[in-house]
């Protein structure tokens, strides 16, 4: 818990973080892992992407401890298809700006405005693969709570070393007394 008495909050990109994507063949001879989905379930032939998501990443994310939003272009498909493969509850959606171009042309990502505004000065994580030094710089100048802005590779999309940052970054929030 945090000194406000609620868990900050992770806002989660999908594609990049969730659904790894644009490594060369040197950087994965092997190819993506895939999980294919059971004939039938949420998203099975839906996409193809989506067999790349790991069914362990939502227990993992879980465990982390903050309160789960989805911070993604899939909106709220992302708890159609994306969240049942990989065991995760339905979770709230940030519901995007209609015209984020102002943004964009000044370097700031087009999700950045946005989250600010749902996180409401709580303190909050971000994990998304375009979190630009733009990003940072707004957000510190613009926010009073503890943030963490990480960005993950799409190449590889989360790792154990970025749950592990995370999860330390977490660490480093002050606890309630209750």
């Amino acid at each position: 818990m945090t000194s406000s008495g609620r868990r900050p909050l992770l806002f989660l990109d999908v594609d990049g973080p969730l659904i790894p994507f644009g490594a060369t063949p040197l950087q994965l001879p092997g190819g993506y892992a895939t999980y294919p989905a059971e004939p039938g379930s949420p998203g099975s032939g839906a996409n193809p992407l989506l067999d790349r998501l790991d069914p362990t990443l939502g227990s993992r994310l879980v465990t982390l401890g903050c309160e789960l939003v989805w911070a993604t272009s899939w909106m709220e498909e992302a708890n159609e298809f994306v969240g049942p493969r990989i065991g995760l509850p339905q979770l709230p959606v940030v519901v995007w700006p209609e015209s984020p171009e102002e943004d964009e042309r000044d370097g700031l990502h087009w999700k950045t405005r946005g989250l600010l505004d749902w996180a409401a000065g709580r303190p909050f994580v971000w994990v998304d693969d375009e979190i630009s030094d733009a990003d940072r710089a707004w957000v510190a100048a613009h926010h009073p709570g503890a943030v963490l802005l990480h960005r993950a590779d799409a190449a590889t999309g989360l790792t154990g070393a970025d749950f592990a940052a995370v999860a330390a970054w977490l660490r480093t929030l002050p606890l309630t007394s209750s």
